[in-house]
């Protein structure tokens, strides 16, 4: 299949090319602008407890939503705020609401706080009407830049917090991060392939190629975001830079081995460009395959955030994909040799002697590496059952002293922990009448007997009477775990179970979001999960024509997320003291560790099967998989594990857990798993790994002699 793709892409290498910089150019000039959001609640779906009540606010309330921003006033001295104080603040709010900035609705000086350490000013905003509106976000840039010259020579100093707030410091948080993250990403590359190949040429191949198909892909991307309604998370930018480069680079490598690897048997340059599509194409192709199968498998959850994520990370290892088969063979054929200048050592086959030792050790003893190589691996996945999910994307997608971040901890100074984004009981009458008011002050006591809950406030009617809003004060932040147990628990369980005849309850606020979060998650852990390690055992199956070999090497990899899960749980929560890890990190794991980690385990095992076919013994056979595939999985391992850990560059507790995660599982993958664990299973299990076919028995012409 492969060797006629080969053949044309040589042939004709300039018509490849000039086929991709067209369809770059066409791709670029037409497609829409990728954008993205932090809102937490447009991920849910409509039949969510949290988005029904957020709809039944929007309608018996629409005036009354929860301020987009909050100003937070403190004295510059860090004391108690005086009446004069507060005249000013009242003083600054009219200022401010006299400039006539755009989209800024009304500025609401509240009291100080009990203990006098802290004032506010809520903020209301014109409400977005798209994930791509960015009119909240300019005005709190302009309410920024005016607050300013307002507090000179006021004694006091202030911030901006609030959701519109958040959103703005996550763009200028995500611009930076994608900028350091690119940077660092290229930077890599280019240092890890000039020591690898000692070729400027080669170095920049993945620069220049892989920076062309991300224009593409990211197109794409927008393209079916726009066609299906699809909403993308503020990190998407960052991963796809270091899936494109990452990926992108580990193909090409997996390429130039193999066309390295034939010109030293004496193959003229495009006799071995052939050569290696046609021998490589195979298992890039399958490594792609499942990458892609185990992202699209994300279109089952019930999460807008992973229906969306698992499509446009597939579209780009798809590009990536065609681009690794096509567009980096044609600009290798045109310049040959040259490709590998000023150095020679492609004219030499070197002795390889590391990684000829490490494969004789192992072709030895496959028992002791496959007990020592699982044993440490089991370990680690001890210390996943510790994990705890944290559900604050939009405070995770900023720096950690971004403006919102700290005016948000100093607003705790002188407010309880969840009386910054307060939740909500709506109760609604079925019937069309007026809501009773005797009846709403007993629901209002039943509910103020909750454990968790500090306050709530008297009822607020809609203008027909038949919606009230309690709104609820939590002990605790609304982020928290206690929070989400208190919402999920007795105050949702209260709500119903107290609701006067003839009326519904409706729990929300960003906490009950939180809950129906957590909840879609665990449903999408038991779909998402089973139907991708089955999809791509499939596909390993049809590549390897076995029935065992799939098991044993899913097997491994389910062993290598567990580990990987649990070394990020014993830094993060263990030894940094963090409350928990980012919601959606054991999906993007299980996918990049899962998925990726596919990629390396195909790689040995194609080169175990293609040994086998030489007429060697399984223990022979995995001690020259590991010579001659061991140098090039590791190559791919170091550059795609650091691609990945540039991650942790940006800034923001989000990218920093996913880049450790991942980049932790994918060295656990490569250099545990696929040049120890993978090798040595399958040298035990000899000639049963490849039941019920013979894809390890030798052709007649490399058949071992006898005798």
């Amino acid at each position: 299949m492969f060797a006629p793709v080969g053949r044309f892409v040589v042939r004709h290498p300039v018509w490849v090319i000039l086929a991709w910089v067209v369809i770059a150019a066409a791709v670029i000039g037409a497609a829409p602008r990728l954008t993205a959001t932090t809102d937490e609640a447009s991920f849910l779906p409509s039949h969510y407890e949290s988005i029904r009540a957020a709809e039944l606010q929007q309608t018996a309330f629409p005036q009354a939503a929860t301020p987009a921003a909050i100003i937070v006033f403190e004295r510059q001295d860090d004391a108690a705020l005086t009446d004069a104080d507060a005249a000013k603040v009242a003083a600054i709010g009219q200022a401010l609401a006299a400039r006539q900035i755009p989209d800024v609705r009304a500025l609401t000086p509240t009291p100080p706080s009990p203990n006098r350490l802290i004032q506010i000013i809520a903020v209301q905003l014109t409400p977005q009407s798209g994930p791509g509106d960015r009119a909240q976000t300019k005005a709190v840039q302009a309410l920024r830049d005016a607050l300013g010259d307002q507090l000179a020579g006021s004694g006091l100093k202030a911030g901006i917090t609030g959701t519109a707030a958040q959103a703005l410091d996550a763009e200028k948080s995500g611009d930076r991060a994608n900028l350091i993250i690119g940077v660092a990403t290229i930077g890599l590359i280019v240092v890890l392939l000039l020591i690898i190949f000692r070729s400027p040429i080669i170095a920049l191949l993945p620069v220049l190629t892989i920076g062309l198909i991300s224009q593409i892909a990211t197109g794409l991307i927008a393209w079916a975001n726009e066609a299906f309604d699809l909403k993308t998370d503020s990190s998407v930018s960052a991963m796809l830079i270091v899936v494109l480069f990452g990926v992108g680079t580990d193909y090409i490598l997996f390429l130039m081995f193999r066309y390295r690897e034939r010109l030293r048997l004496g193959e003229d340059p495009k006799t071995a460009m052939v050569s290696a599509v046609t021998r490589a194409g195979e298992a890039i192709a399958s490594a792609a395959g499942a990458v892609i199968i185990a992202f699209l498998a994300l279109t089952l959850s019930t999460l807008g955030l992973f229906r969306s994520l698992g499509p446009a990370l597939a579209i780009a290892v798809a590009t990536t994909l065609l681009a690794g088969l096509t567009l980096i063979p044609a600009l290798v054929s045109l310049l040959g040799t040259k490709v590998f200048w000023p150095s020679q050592a492609w004219r030499r086959e070197p002795r390889g002697a590391r990684f000829a030792a490490l494969g004789r050790s192992l072709g030895r003893r496959p028992a002791v590496y496959a007990a020592v190589s699982g044993a440490a691996l089991i370990v680690l996945a001890v210390f996943s059952f510790g994990f705890h999910p944290n559900f604050d994307l939009s405070s995770g997608s900023t720096a950690t002293e971004s403006e919102s971040n700290r005016w948000s901890r100093e607003l705790l100074r002188g407010l309880p922990a969840g009386a910054t984004e307060p939740s909500n009981v709506f109760l609604r009458s079925d019937t069309g009448a007026p809501l009773p008011a005797d009846r709403l002050a007993a629901y209002r006591t039943e509910l103020a007997g909750v454990p968790g809950v500090g306050q709530v406030a008297p009822p607020t009617l809609s203008a027909d009477r038949t919606v009230a809003n309690f709104q609820v004060t939590l002990d605790d932040t609304p982020q928290s775990a206690a929070a989400l147990r208190t919402v999920r628990g007795p105050l949702r369980h209260t709500a119903h179970a107290a609701e006067p005849e003839g009326t519904s309850a409706f729990v929300g606020g960003i906490t009950a979001v939180f809950v129906d979060i957590q909840a879609a998650v665990n449903r999408d852990y038991a779909v998402v999960f089973p139907v991708a390690a089955v999809l791509i055992m499939v596909i390993l199956g049809l590549l390897l024509r076995s029935v065992v070999a799939p098991w044993y090497l899913m097997l491994s990899v389910g062993l290598g997320f567990a580990a990987t899960l649990g070394a990020t749980v014993l830094l993060f929560q263990d030894a940094l003291g963090e409350p928990g890890l980012i919601f959606i990190l054991p999906v993007i794991m299980y996918l990049f560790v899962v998925a990726l980690g596919t990629d390396y385990n195909i790689l040995m095992v194609a080169r175990l099967r293609e040994e086998a076919r030489e007429g060697r013994n399984p223990r022979d056979a995995a001690a020259m998989a590991i010579r001659h595939a061991g140098p090039t999985i590791a190559a791919a391992g170091l550059i795609l594990a650091g691609t990945f850990a540039s991650l942790m560059l940006a800034g923001n507790s989000t990218l920093t857990q996913m880049g450790f995660a991942i980049s932790v599982g994918i060295a656990i993958v490569a250099f545990v798993m696929s040049l120890f664990l993978t090798p040595a299973i399958t040298a035990l299990l000899g000639h049963a790994a490849w039941w019920p076919g013979h894809q390890d028995t030798a052709t007649a012409k490399h058949r071992a002699p006898t005798g």
